[in-house]
């Protein structure tokens, strides 16, 4: 045909040799990926703590054994975001928000909270999770792994959440005049403890009742004991 011209044989069989040589470069990495895959999976599920793993949408796809013995589930119930059934209810709003926020910022996070194991009973468990990333720079998503601190946490207080949010989103000086007041100090006592006047103690008395909510001293205590800032 006018204008069109044929590549030569020896052309053509080098592109072919070329197309196939790539197949089989393909083929061998997927191969290694599995491998190496199932490398990974036999030594998480031999490893004494949770290890789990979520892709970039932040939806969990693997858990190890040590995590589905520890809940009495499948792999199928704990997956995509199947495992937060389990979060006691207390806990489920900020360890969720620390969790989105984490893959958002892709930042590492270590948080506690108490999850449901099997027979029902709620442990707390140390989550730890760093962000993960492909040969080529590409986010995957995260891993983590869990240990049960239930032990650590027996004996020791644990403070309420939302009271600790509350106290927290005191400036540092009112946070001081808290503490103090809550200890049993007098307004006047607090202003001169802290080197400031009594009216800018007063001041920041009256800043903390309207922050926290309340009208009276004995309710700026027990916020106090709640957050942990002053023992009961």
């Amino acid at each position: 045909m006018a204008g069109f011209e044929m590549a030569p044989s020896n052309q053509t069989d080098e592109i072919s040799a070329l197309r196939r040589r790539v197949a089989e470069l393909e083929t061998d990495v997927q191969r290694q990926k599995r491998a190496f895959e199932e490398r990974f999976r036999r030594l998480a599920d031999a490893a004494p703590v949770m290890i789990w793993m979520a892709g970039p949408d932040a939806r969990c796809s693997y858990f190890n054994r040590a995590w589905l013995e520890f809940r009495g589930r499948t792999l199928e119930e704990e997956s995509g975001n199947g495992w937060t059934a389990g979060l006691h209810p207390d806990d489920r709003d900020l360890c969720v928000e620390t969790y989105i926020k984490s893959f958002t910022a892709r930042q590492p996070f270590r948080m506690q909270y108490r999850m449901e194991r099997a027979g029902g009973q709620y442990s707390w468990l140390e989550d730890v999770g760093v962000p993960r990333y492909e040969e080529d720079g590409e986010f995957a998503g995260f891993m983590g792994s869990a240990i049960d601190i239930t032990d650590r946490k027996r004996g020791y207080f644990t403070p309420d959440e939302a009271s600790v949010r509350m106290v927290f989103a005191l400036t540092e000086r009112e946070r001081q005049v808290l503490v103090l007041i809550a200890d049993g100090k007098s307004t006047k006592e607090a202003a001169a403890q802290l080197g400031i006047s009594y009216k800018t103690a007063d001041s920041h008395r009256s800043r903390i009742l309207e922050k926290l909510g309340v009208h009276e001293t004995a309710s700026m205590v027990r916020y106090a004991i709640r957050a942990g800032l002053i023992e009961a």
